[in-house]
């Protein structure tokens, strides 16, 4: 993984789950899913807006918008999925405030890099995989 783009936030939550024992780690995801926010009234209330990761076994959508030259990610998992919460909750903390450039930098292998390969299945990891996909996605046609 490139170090040199990735944002300061999921450096610190990558080396925090990295410094962790395998089992410790599905811990701190989990603490992590306790912190995902809600979503604003507007979203709420409109989840048409919202797109279905539908890499994700669970039912997870997520928003992202662009105010004021800033990303903004919005996202919903259901709290009996608690890993894929936490999967959200990370990308959501991580990537909310930073500029979409510094977001589409965000390498792809950023998921993997987490070191819960032994806590989680693969399958779980690659919705988190294209849970970051969809949000450059989404970024690449905002700035188109």
């Amino acid at each position: 993984m490139d170090d040199t783009a990735l944002p300061a936030r999921l450096a610190e939550t990558r080396d925090d789950f990295l410094a962790l024992e395998v089992k410790d780690r599905l811990q701190l995801l989990l603490e992590f899913s306790n912190e995902l926010p809600e979503l604003p009234e507007r979203y709420a209330d409109h989840p048409e807006l919202l797109e279905r990761v539908e890499e994700c076994q669970s039912p997870v959508y997520l928003f992202v918008e662009v105010d004021d030259g800033r990303v903004h990610l919005h996202a919903t998992a259901p709290r009996e999925s608690p890993t894929t919460r936490g999967f959200a909750s990370i990308l959501v903390q991580g990537l909310d405030g930073l500029t979409p450039q510094e977001v589409l930098d965000v390498p792809a292998d950023y998921p993997q890099s987490l070191g819960l390969g032994q806590a989680v299945s693969p399958l779980r990891v690659r919705g988190m995989t294209g849970m970051l996909g969809r949000i450059k996605r989404q970024l690449a046609e905002r700035s188109a």
